[in-house]
């Protein structure tokens, strides 16, 4: 991840860091939910699960009666 210098007035932050404490989050998870939302990035996100659900849906993969251990699965 980058990091990202902003310059803010220093009451409006203040104000921001006790109304996101009060809310249980950070102005940084804020500043980064938000920029995510406006970049679209959310939305790529839930096209490419909608997408992988789809293929799921339709796959005629599977693995037969096949059944694996716990220690297969681990090993």
């Amino acid at each position: 991840m980058t990091n990202l210098k902003l310059t803010i007035d220093d009451d409006v932050l203040k104000k921001a860091h006790m109304r996101a404490a009060a809310e249980g989050t950070s102005v940084n998870a804020l500043v980064r939910d938000q920029l995510e939302s406006y970049a679209g990035v959310r939305e790529d996100r839930r096209r490419a699960v909608q997408a992988i659900l789809d293929i799921a849906a339709t796959s005629q993969a599977g693995s037969g009666s096949r059944t694996w251990s716990r220690y297969e699965l681990y090993a």
